[in-house]
């Protein structure tokens, strides 16, 4: 077995390591769905999902390229790895991959030119001076949001560092 260093790259995430901090991205990544939907010049926005967003599998739009779907979603999954901000919509549109509808890949167009517009976002866990950890935990959950089942979505998020919320940020 050989040293080969410092991590620097894991299958398609940037890794810096650095005195302060250590950095995790994947802005090389970021590009391979908007290359696959045609929407590298897309007009970027500023929010992942249109607010109060409700999608329900019983749509009858007109249906999509499930294939096409199916692969920007698998794409945008694995993004989510170090884009924590795009967490919760890659979940909810994940729910219509067996029959993708036009509204459904609305949603995904949306979160594609937002995706566009934060290419550059990384997570960054500065270096602790050994000081007291903390935790701190938050969590949510919406009452019976899904309409197809009548289920509930909940989320949390937990922080363990010296202070509450400051260990982890989104650049």
């Amino acid at each position: 077995m050989s040293d080969l260093g410092a991590l620097s790259y894991y299958p398609s995430i940037e890794v810096r390591q650095g005195k302060e901090e250590l950095t995790l991205g994947q802005s090389a990544y970021t590009s391979k769905p908007l290359e696959m939907s045609g929407m590298v010049e897309c007009k970027p926005c500023v929010t992942p999902m249109e607010e109060r967003l409700k999608l329900t599998k019983a749509s009858t739009a007109a249906k999509v390229n499930a294939t096409l779907y199916r692969s920007i979603v698998d794409v945008l999954r694995y993004l989510v790895h170090t884009r924590l901000d795009i967490a919760f919509v890659v979940g909810y549109v994940s729910r219509f991959m067996e029959d993708p509808r036009e509204n459904h890949w609305a949603a995904v167009k949306r979160l594609l030119r937002y995706v566009n517009g934060t290419v550059d976002h990384e997570i960054i866990f500065p270096k602790t001076d050994g000081s007291r950890l903390q935790l701190t935990v938050f969590s949510d959950a919406d009452m019976a949001g899904d309409i197809d089942r009548r289920r509930s979505t909940s989320g949390m998020l937990v922080f363990l560092g010296s202070t509450p919320i400051s260990w982890l940020s989104l650049k």
